[in-house]
């Protein structure tokens, strides 16, 4: 089994208890000693939780984050990022600056993304995805 960076997506649906993801997530940590989530989707949860006052949510994120690994952006994880958007772009395949920094950091960390947002990433050259509500 590889590292893997969970989407924001998967992570929402782990809170909502989807019975598939959180079995994912338990045979994960079979391996693994914690979930790998990067700043990026950070933000975008506690962002959406702060949004419409999900105050109570906020506080199961932060406890989830405390025991967690969050993955900060760096010079080369952005750099990556740059490139795969001028890449993406010449083409006309445009993707969202937020999916291409985590894809970013994915990359540069050699793990794989987990994700159901597989229509977006499926685009991006040498980013490996995995699917954990099936």
């Amino acid at each position: 089994m590889k590292r893997a960076l969970i989407d924001t997506d998967i992570l929402s649906y782990y809170f909502k208890g989807n019975p598939i993801v959180i079995k994912h997530f338990e045979s994960y940590l079979d391996f693994f000693d914690s979930i790998e989530i990067c700043l990026i989707t950070y933000y975008e949860i506690a962002s959406g939780l702060l949004a419409k006052n999900g105050f109570n949510q906020l506080q199961v994120f932060e406890r989830f984050v405390e025991e967690n690994k969050v993955i900060p952006l760096s010079e080369k994880s952005s750099k990556i990022s740059a490139e795969l958007y001028a890449k993406l772009r010449q083409t006309g395949n445009i993707v969202d600056d937020i999916d291409l920094l985590i894809a970013g950091v994915a990359i540069e960390n050699e793990i794989v993304l987990v994700t159901n947002n597989q229509k977006h990433f499926d685009r991006i050259p040498n980013l490996i995805i995995e699917n954990w509500t099936l």
